[in-house]
């Protein structure tokens, strides 16, 4: 009964959903905590993680549950030329995996570069009046360039940004768009999108 209660207590509109979004596999971490409403849908909240950690949605993405009654669940973009059996995302709310605290799935983005996510849900609370949701209030460092090549790409990429004395220094800085820092983070710089927006955006293609 307690199960049902919180199921249907993470689905209402004025609660919030705080979320730590960990890059998974890199060194220092990469990481982001932000609050969504309880009624978000998976697509609501990719589009939420993509602002939030800087990435350009530039590519597919996934959400890869475990879940003990459901099994092994994806959700996503389906895609039958691909025979992809993603749930839609836009179809699927987050309180319907999200229940409790610790409650956790990773997001995975790009499937070339395989940048993986460890999304973890640290609290439930009442929506504060004034304030907009969604909201980051943390983090850490950037995300890596879109199309870097991956972890072994982006270390690669760090390195010849650090060094002036490399031959692809100057040509590596033009590509990323003339300087990157990797310890830059400014939260007050987020901006969130409109997910129906995005969403009528990507299903016109």
């Amino acid at each position: 009964m307690e199960t049902r209660k919180r199921a249907d207590v993470t689905g209402r509109m004025d609660i919030v959903l705080r979320f730590r979004i960990e890059m998974l596999d890199i060194s220092p971490v990469i990481w982001r905590r932000i609050e969504v409403p309880g009624d978000y849908s998976f697509w609501d909240f990719h589009v939420a993680i993509q602002d939030a950690m800087g990435w350009t949605d530039s590519h597919l993405h996934s959400f890869e549950i475990e879940d003990p009654r459901l099994g092994s669940v994806e959700i996503g973009i389906p895609d039958p030329d691909f025979d992809n059996h993603s749930i839609a995302g836009w179809k699927r709310k987050l309180s319907r995996h999200f229940r409790k605290p610790g409650d956790q799935l990773v997001y995975l983005y790009d499937f070339g570069d395989s940048w993986r996510h460890l999304v973890t849900l640290e609290s439930l609370s009442l929506a504060e009046t004034g304030l907009s949701y969604p909201r980051c209030i943390g983090g850490a460092r950037k995300c890596p360039p879109e199309d870097c090549g991956g972890l072994s790409g982006f270390e690669e990429f760090l390195e010849i940004i650090a060094d002036t004395t490399h031959e692809e220094h100057e040509a590596t800085l033009e590509w990323c768009g003339g300087a990157f820092d990797p310890d830059g983070f400014d939260q007050r710089a987020i901006r969130f999108d409109d997910p129906a927006e995005r969403l009528k955006d990507m299903l016109r293609g």
